[in-house]
């Protein structure tokens, strides 16, 4: 008897040190939760190796290029995807979602490295797509800077205007603050086909390419309303404008001058984005006269349907500093020039800059 006691209590024992060893080699579900943590990572810190494997294959892969038209002021989820593409090839943007300066010089740099691209700072499908080209390929020595040098420094006129570092953007703001540099020139000039008042063939029949389509455009529907619209200047250079306000400054004095005429490098039609326009009833000239015409009210009505804008409006001349011109016709871009007209309000105003 005292034997089968003994045999029975030693199995006992052992039954128990198994039952013992069996539960210390099974970690309860959410013991093994709470260690390796929610994380995917073991008790080492390591990553889960399904995660790691799936997270590289997301980061292998290029950067989506927006297929959208994008342009300043825009603020969307699109424009920080462009700004994510534009800093995979090189550049150093903000990617705050805002198409600001920054961004704006960076598509102006791209589009000055192709000939294939229009020079507007517009985000456009034709950049989209030499865009997707570079991200695709991985061997391109795409050089940042290379198309429109970064300034070192703010750089001012002797007036004290600020010299743009960004000429070639398609919303430049040229006026008493904001100064062209003395030798900007645009490279994609042409005369558009419209008419004339005068023969002979000068400088201020050409407008920038970009300019020139929508203007024969908006003639082209003037003409189908019974209209006789005329372009009278368009592109004058830096020297050609030091000249004429030279003139005028010294007819009526500079203060009075500045008033109707800009300094060199403040007038907007060194950018090759304006055009002065009348008509036979305004006897060709460029007067007030014009916006009673049956020309210019329809300007008025429908320039902002081709991109245009009345640059210096009637009634802004304290935000403008010039007088009104009805026959002072500005390239913004559709989308800019419908909100401008819209509103009823001046480029400094759209820019944030009145």
């Amino acid at each position: 008897m005292n034997i089968q006691i003994q045999k029975s209590v030693i199995l006992g024992i052992l039954f128990s040190l198994l039952f013992v060893l069996a539960a210390c080699n099974t970690e309860p579900a959410e013991v093994k939760k709470e260690l390796s943590g929610n994380n995917g990572s073991d008790s080492t810190g390591n990553e889960d190796r399904s995660m790691t494997n799936g997270s590289e294959k997301e980061d292998d892969l290029p950067a989506e290029v927006p297929k959208v038209h994008l342009q300043k002021l825009d603020e969307n989820d699109d424009v920080k995807a462009l700004q994510q593409v534009l800093n995979e090839i090189g550049y150093k943007l903000k990617e705050n979602g805002i198409f600001d300066d920054p961004t704006a010089r960076a598509i102006t740099d791209l589009q000055l490295q192709f000939e294939a691209l229009m020079v507007t700072g517009i985000y456009e499908e034709n950049t989209s797509r030499m865009l997707d080209e570079l991200i695709q390929d991985n061997d391109h020595e795409f050089e940042p800077g290379k198309g429109l040098p970064r300034q070192a420094e703010e750089v001012t006129t002797s007036n004290g205007s600020i010299i743009l570092a960004n000429p070639y953007d398609q919303l430049a703001l040229v006026n008493k603050e904001f100064a062209l540099p003395e030798d900007y020139s645009p490279e994609d000039l042409v005369i558009p086909d419209i008419p004339f008042p005068f023969e002979e063939d000068l400088p201020k029949k050409q407008m920038r390419e970009i300019a020139a389509k929508p203007l024969e455009e908006m003639f082209q529907a003037a003409e189908e309303a019974g209209l006789q619209l005329y372009a009278q200047s368009g592109y004058r250079s830096y020297e050609r404008q030091d000249a004429i306000f030279a003139s005028n400054a010294n007819q009526h004095g500079e203060e009075e001058a500045n008033t109707f005429s800009a300094r060199p490098g403040e007038s907007e039609h060194q950018t090759g984005l304006t055009m002065d326009v009348t008509s036979p009833d305004a006897d060709f000239g460029l007067t007030v006269a014009f916006a009673e015409t049956a020309e210019g009210k329809w300007v008025k009505e429908h320039a902002a349907d081709f991109g245009f804008i009345i640059r210096y409006p009637e009634g802004k001349e304290d935000i403008t500093e010039y007088q009104y011109e009805p026959w002072h016709l500005r390239y913004v871009g559709e989308k800019a020039a419908k909100e401008i007209m819209e509103q009823e309000i001046t480029l400094e105003e759209y820019l944030g800059q009145s």
